[in-house]
């Protein structure tokens, strides 16, 4: 005997089938800042993500499930892992030191499922957790390597900033505003941490001193003020530019990979912060992954970020 299924039933089955997540195509991109010119690196299934520049200026960092890579800029091999260990599994928040000779990274592993920070010699090896209390996500040295900058939850309601000697010890909490903060990068010259924020309304660019915003963060300074929603500050090399990631008017958060985003420029503010209109670079589909971290090259003439394209 056929058992026939009510129609209603068939419906209800239908629609409590949990959505696929959305299958992603990435091209890693370089772009020249003075040209505008955007140069296509590599291209890959899956999900590739938050180039950082090699200190020397020949290959780029990336992570793709769970791995980081290098790849070369000239193009001329395949993506090579970094000899990481196995059990760690990388997101997008990682960079190298200012000299080169050691790498910040944020992780999950088998003894913890969110996110810890952790230092590696460059080349992967000798990985030592940093930040063991998560969920923790690393965002920035400082330009003479003593300090992390990293974004933390402590009390299951908000992400607040820290930092943390980069050696390992006390972390030091250095924003308590009940909002959302994100994204912390040092300035070139030490003096401030930039980072964004949805205090006062919307995201925005903020910076604060590199020890902290204070009591009541009454030492934070809003950066950009405008309706799109901005993301991940960074600063250039030479400190004369601060490039952002900027989302639709009125998107959330900043999880979403198929949106039209651009990739904004402005020059860096001085001891006091002017209104300055941001020069649009370039327009993508991308979001997060795209820039998470600091991806300017080490003459400040270029930079990479990275692309999708959902796969039908």
């Amino acid at each position: 005997m056929v058992r026939r299924t009510a129609p209603c039933l068939l419906l209800a089955a239908l629609w409590a089938q949990p959505t696929p997540a959305p299958r992603y195509n990435s091209t890693i991109i370089i772009c020249d800042v003075r040209g505008r010119a955007a140069t296509p690196l590599h291209q890959g299934d899956g999900i590739w993500e938050a180039p950082n520049w090699s200190r020397d200026g020949r290959f780029l960092l990336t992570n793709s499930n769970g791995k980081l890579y290098r790849i070369r800029v000239d193009g001329r091999q395949a993506p090579e892992p970094l000899g990481l260990d196995a059990s760690l599994r990388c997101n997008n928040d990682h960079d190298f030191s200012p000299d080169g000779r050691l790498l910040a990274i944020s992780a999950s592993s088998p003894a913890s499922r969110q996110s810890q920070v952790y230092v590696a010699n460059a080349d992967g090896s000798d990985h030592r957790l940093i930040v063991s209390a998560t969920p923790s996500y690393f965002h920035g040295w400082s330009p003479d390597g003593k300090y992390l900058s990293f974004v933390a939850n402590r009390d299951g309601k908000q992400y607040d900033l820290y930092r943390v000697p980069a050696t390992g010890g006390q972390e030091e909490r250095l924003t308590s505003d009940p909002a959302y903060d994100d994204g912390p990068d040092y300035s070139r010259d030490g003096r401030w941490i930039y980072f964004n924020s949805n205090r006062g309304g919307g995201w925005n660019i903020w910076r604060m001193p590199a020890d902290g915003a204070g009591a009541d963060d009454r030492h934070a300074q809003r950066v950009t003020d405008d309706e799109l929603e901005d993301w991940f500050p960074h600063p250039s090399p030479d400190g004369k530019s601060l490039l952002f990631l900027s989302f639709p008017h009125g998107t959330e958060g900043h999880n979403e990979r198929g949106l039209r985003v651009q990739l904004r420029l402005i020059p860096m503010p001085g001891g006091t912060v002017q209104h300055v209109e941001p020069q649009v670079l370039t327009e993508v589909t991308g979001g997060q992954g795209s820039i998470n971290v600091n991806s300017w090259a080490p003459d400040s003439k270029r930079f990479a970020y990275v692309t999708y394209a959902v796969i039908r």
